[in-house]
């Protein structure tokens, strides 16, 4: 698999897409060739698996572009979820998923967060200081777009960190 590559100089939006971009494809690498069983292996003490992780970076991802950002809300499956009833949903279901559900629904996610973006930097669109319908829940107000930016790939970087560790318990594969 391709990863894309991050930009070395380049305008500051293009530079926060690439590194977003590249995380993206790298939790794809970390989960790609896996069964639906090695997806759901966790690695002890931890519960967390790359399946789990990847349904989770879906709803992370597609939230906060989509609904945080815009108010449109979250995509399906995540829309009629009991999130009272289970606060980590995303993880605990995704052992039931085969790995092309799982990295359709990672796609679909992505997709739709991409198109948020590419409105947002549009010439006529709000760029990186347009501000999400949401607030902060400290009273602090709303999310700059630059901020849920950089948010997204320091979320994709802590879980690729994660996934290197897990998918090398899995078959030992290491790397970037």
């Amino acid at each position: 698999m391709d990863r894309t590559e991050r930009p070395v100089r380049a305008d500051e939006a293009t530079t926060l897409r690439g590194f977003l971009d590249y995380h993206r494809d790298t939790l794809r690498m970390k989960c790609s060739g896996l069964s639906q069983a090695q997806l759901a292996q966790p690695l002890p003490p931890s519960d967390m698996t790359l399946g789990g992780m990847m349904k989770h970076l879906a709803i992370v991802d597609q939230s906060w572009f989509e609904d945080d950002f815009l108010g449109r809300g979250l995509m399906p499956p995540f829309d009629t979820v009991d999130w009272d009833a289970d606060g980590d949903w995303e993880w605990h279901t995704a052992k039931d998923d085969t790995p092309e559900e799982l990295l359709a629904l990672f796609d679909e996610a992505v997709r739709r967060s991409d198109a948020v973006l590419d409105e947002a930097l549009a010439p006529a669109g709000v760029g990186l200081d347009g501000l999400s319908v949401a607030d902060e829940s400290d009273g602090r107000g709303r999310f700059s777009l630059r901020w849920i930016l950089l948010h997204m790939i320091e979320e994709y970087a802590r879980h690729n960190g994660h996934a290197d560790l897990i998918r090398e318990s899995i078959d030992g594969q290491t790397g970037q």
